[in-house]
């Protein structure tokens, strides 16, 4: 974890620079695990961002603006009833735990003033945001913790709160002399330096303790008890430097490590030079402007996954059940193709009364229907008369060509409501905020695949689909899930305005708006890649995109919203641009 006492240190001051006397202005909870305190002082409002998830725990400043639930959560309730307006303090952290206390002095009910804490612990899974009273009792935390989950610590309000307990055994590099840890290293088991630092230092995370053992030892791996003179010199010289950096903050930068395809890779408070030219390292303004960034696409991405956990739940229960029944329906299918056997054992049945003794199980009969005139075994009822078998025969022939009507129906709308469902996970992989999924969750209670509770509050006003404006001067609309699909298709599109789609691949429809104009190639070419980039082909190159007049698409009565059929079309070959997309969007 990167985030270790360390950095966390480097945020405390980073906050501590900008709060000052700072006052609780707003609070929100976007999420179940995230808090954004608003905090305003002479010089401005900072937005103070708090993540417990396990894969993403921190605070700092935040320039990200987040979607919130339509209703707060109760413990943000809480936040917002004890401090809101409360004065920030201070800001305390016990050597290099990775927890910071925020200490507020808020008014109570009867308007006196009262000392606060809101605790922000960055352990793992085991993160938390705590409100403390100034009896040190717990009032409410944002992840309870019963006696079930732990007898060691629980965190229920009423109880008196107690710090995260201490890994026994370990240094703190900022309370105790880089030549400690040589003695601690000494008396600990034999293991390469960069695993008995780690486990022997308080506070500072792998990414640290492996830099520190590659500075040391030039880049070897050696371990403890093979460490020569020069490697403990120079082992205790780079503790020292990085014990200085933590104190005053001399060579302390916020360093962001990028991987060659320019994603990041890790984060420090000093340069790192361990991954060599297999990475690249930059300096970033500040350490909350460095996690803003290194962190932005994996909590988007987490943050959409926990919102839409209900919708995939439904989707893939319908994709799985629609699949069954198909199999079934599909394997229904093939026996019903034996119908015509079942019609000629009637048949000569019918033309052998004569010699079917009653009570045969089968008989041996020649199949007049085979050109070569041979014998067929025809499998009989014992229990009923030579005639009433060949009733009966008869009758499974009418039910099967019955059902094979039926079936080809029944399997064709369910292929229909596969690519439907289909279209769906689509629209839902591409859902960028809880509008969108608000969308998508009323489409599927339509449809009758979702049961919606309501309450008291109205559904939010439906979303416009996207718009885009080409750099001739068109305007292009594509839809973002297939209720907009199908407005834009079906009750904004005109004539002679130029509807687009991916070939056979779930996606987006696209409306070119012409006006009455012919759009030049250039235009059309840039909706291509539009309708490429909003579709499941998205990381593909060389995806196929059908477009047509509008006129020429139409939607079949009882359709699914969103299908539709087309024809006399063209199909041209794009490559999806993000970047061409960003720079034509209308916002």
């Amino acid at each position: 974890m990167a985030l270790d006492g360390a950095f966390l240190r480097c945020i405390k001051e980073e906050l501590e620079g900008f709060l000052s006397d700072a006052r609780v202005d707003k609070i929100h909870q976007p999420s179940k695990e995230e808090l954004i305190l608003t905090l305003r002082q002479r010089s401005g409002a900072y937005k103070l961002y708090i993540s417990t998830r396990a894969a993403s725990p921190r605070l700092h400043f935040t320039g990200i603006s987040l979607e919130n639930p339509p209703s707060p959560p109760m413990f943000c309730m809480l936040l917002r009833k004890r401090i809101t307006g409360g004065r920030l303090a201070g800001i305390r952290q016990e050597g290099l735990e990775r927890a910071l206390y925020l200490d507020l002095d808020c008014l109570d009910e009867l308007g006196d003033v009262v000392r606060l804490t809101l605790a922000v612990e960055i352990m793992g899974r085991h993160s938390n945001v705590i409100l403390i009273d100034r009896e040190g009792k717990i009032v409410d935390a944002v992840k309870r913790v019963d006696l079930e989950m732990s007898s060691v610590r629980p965190v229920l309000p009423g109880l008196r709160y107690a710090p995260p307990p201490a890994e026994a055994g370990r240094l703190d590099l900022s309370l105790c002399r880089p030549e400690d840890f040589m003695e601690a290293l000494a008396r600990g088991k034999d293991a390469p330096l960069e695993r008995a630092l780690l486990g022997c230092a308080h506070g500072l995370s792998p990414l640290v303790c492996r830099e520190v053992a590659h500075l040391a030892l030039r880049g070897r791996e050696t371990l403890v008890s093979e460490l020569t003179p020069e490697d403990r010199d120079r082992l205790v010289f780079f503790l020292s430097r990085i014990q200085e950096t933590i104190l005053t903050g001399e060579r302390r930068v916020p360093y962001m490590l990028m991987k060659p395809d320019g994603t990041p890779l890790d984060f420090s408070f000093f340069p790192i030079t361990q991954y060599g030219l297999s990475a690249t390292g930059r300096d970033m303004e500040s350490f909350s402007a460095l996690l803003d960034a290194f962190y932005a696409q994996k909590d988007a991405a987490q943050r959409m996954k926990q919102r839409s956990h209900d919708i995939l739940r439904v989707l893939t229960n319908a994709a799985e059940r629609t699949s069954r029944k198909l199999m079934n329906q599909r394997r229904e299918l093939a026996g019903a193709g034996r119908r015509e056997e079942k019609r000629i054992w009637a048949d000569l049945i019918n033309a052998n009364l004569s010699i079917i003794p009653k009570g045969a199980a089968s008989a041996e009969l020649v199949n007049y229907f085979d050109p070569e005139c041979g014998m067929v075994r025809v499998p009989l009822d014992p229990s009923l008369s030579p005639a009433a078998n060949a009733q009966k025969y008869y009758k499974d022939y009418r039910k099967a060509r019955t059902a094979e009507t039926v079936l080809a129906e029944q399997i064709a709308a369910g292929e229909e409501e596969l690519r439907y469902i289909d279209t769906v996970f689509d629209a839902l992989s591409r859902a960028g905020g809880m509008r969108e999924l608000a969308e998508l969750r009323e489409e599927l209670a339509a449809g009758g695949y979702l049961r919606l509770q309501r309450g008291r509050q109205k559904p939010p006003p439906p979303m416009g689909p996207l718009a885009f404006r080409s750099d001739d001067g068109f305007e292009i609309l594509v839809g973002r899930n297939n209720v907009q699909n199908d407005r834009l298709t079906t009750k904004m599109a005109r004539g002679g305005d130029i509807w687009m789609h991916t070939k056979n691949i779930p996606g987006s429809h696209v409306l070119v708006i012409t006006g009455g104009k012919t759009p030049p190639p250039s235009t059309l070419e840039q909706a291509a890649v539009l309708a490429a980039l909003h579709s499941r082909a998205a990381d593909s190159t060389q995806v196929p995109v059908d477009y047509t007049e509008a006129r020429h698409v139409k939607k079949p009565a009882g359709a699914k919203p969103g299908m539709v059929v087309y024809e006399t079309n063209r199909t041209v070959y794009v490559t999806p641009d993000p970047l061409l997309a960003a720079r034509l969007r209308q916002e």
